[in-house]
């Protein structure tokens, strides 16, 4: 058992404690200002100190990406056909890719990975602690998060130069309105199969035989039945609003990701009641569907009433994520609501709140003590706890 205490306590549910104690081993057991410590606990004195959430990035390609060892480590983007809801970014994961190093220094203890914007469809996103014994079914918290899909300039430019369709973001949007038809046919023939069994069954007779399997089908059908959502890549307005009209045609749950020119269509994602996942915006303007990039887009969206999140896109190094929520203050979010975009929000836009994104009893004990407040720019990591263990600043 271990106990930080005389701290400030920063938490996004609870608010802000002074002078308070946490007491956890794996999990958190007691969070306030008159904590009673067992005999033998671990006390470390954090006067003087911010104690937060594990930070929570909500969309990046870590672990997928290696651009240190050149073409050998890019494994995030399947681009061999416009359509790969099979592929699943867990099996490209490498443990030792060099930016998960980058992970903790940031103070951000989960991250929801998985593959690029290649395709239309790209495959399965997860979220990982970067932790573990090198092994990352060891890392796993959730997965599958959500099926990766993208609108837009990447997959027209990848596969219309490929003479292949999509070449224009109407054939975007026909390639996954295929798909999506496609498993809502599988999915009638998988129910009508099993309505067969059952007659048979109850007739004493040898039941039919099944359908062939489609492992990108399978995974569609989760889509289809609301068990995951989508990830959807939409940086435009207008890429953004086509993401609303097919989730609401098919009735499936959507993620806005990136979600760049937001601002320009608040109140229609508002009313679409989906998530944006907006970023990264600290990069340059590497195409013409992120010019309108800014920190304000975060700002007025959640002033719209959208649950939002912070993210890098593993463009911003990780470990300078904590500028993120700087920079939306500076441009008139709260601090609470700040702290909300990389704590609480993402983790209930990933469906983990049960777990992290909050410093309450019963969660994982993820916990972050800072130097002092860590919205001001001095502040350091000191020190990082993921399931309770305290994890090397490398």
């Amino acid at each position: 058992m271990k106990a930080i205490i005389n701290a400030t306590i920063l938490c996004p549910v609870n608010g802000l404690v002074k002078g308070g104690t946490i007491l956890f081993d794996k999990k958190i057991k007691e969070v306030g200002k008159t904590v009673t410590i067992p005999k033998g606990t671990k006390t470390i004195d954090a006067e003087g100190k911010y104690v937060v959430p594990g930070f929570i990035d909500a969309h990046c390609h870590q672990g997928l990406f290696d651009g240190s060892i050149g073409w050998a480590g890019m494994d995030g983007n399947e681009m061999t056909k416009a359509t790969t809801p099979e592929v699943r970014g867990i099996d490209s994961f490498n443990p030792d890719e060099p930016s998960l190093e980058e992970v903790i220094r940031g103070g951000v203890t989960s991250i929801n990975t998985g593959p690029g914007s290649g395709n239309v469809i790209s495959g399965e996103a997860f979220v990982v602690k970067p932790i573990g014994s090198g092994v990352v079914d060891e890392m796993i918290v959730k997965a599958p998060s959500g099926l990766k899909v993208a609108f837009g300039e990447n997959p027209k430019r990848v596969h219309g130069s490929e003479k292949r369709t999509p070449s224009t973001r109407m054939g975007v949007a026909s390639v996954l309105r295929k798909a999506l038809v496609d498993g809502q046919n599988h999915m009638i023939e998988v129910e009508s199969y099993l309505a067969k069994v059952k007659v048979a069954i109850d007739k004493g007779d040898a039941p039919p035989n099944p359908p062939k399997r489609d492992l990108g089908l399978e995974t569609i059908i989760r889509v289809l039945k609301r068990e995951i959502p989508i990830h959807a890549h939409a940086h435009r307005a207008d890429d953004i609003a086509t993401v609303i009209r097919i989730a609401n045609e098919f009735k499936i749950r959507a993620v806005l990701i990136h979600c760049t020119e937001g601002h320009k269509i608040t109140k229609l994602i508002a009313k679409s009641k989906f998530p944006a996942v907006v970023g990264p915006t600290m990069l340059w303007v590497s195409k013409p569907e992120t010019r309108d990039r800014g920190f304000k887009t975060a700002v007025d969206l959640n002033k719209g009433k959208v649950k939002v999140a912070l993210q890098t896109d593993s463009i911003t190094p990780m470990n300078y994520f904590p500028l993120l929520p700087m920079y939306v203050i500076k441009e008139g979010m709260s601090r609470e609501d700040a702290l909300k975009c990389i704590t609480i929000n993402p983790a209930e836009i990933l469906g983990i709140d049960d777990m992290v994104g909050s410093l309450e009893s019963g969660k994982d004990a993820d916990i972050v003590i800072w130097s002092g407040d860590p919205f001001e720019f001095y502040s350091k990591v000191e020190q990082v706890f993921i399931n309770g263990s305290n994890i090397a600043l490398k």
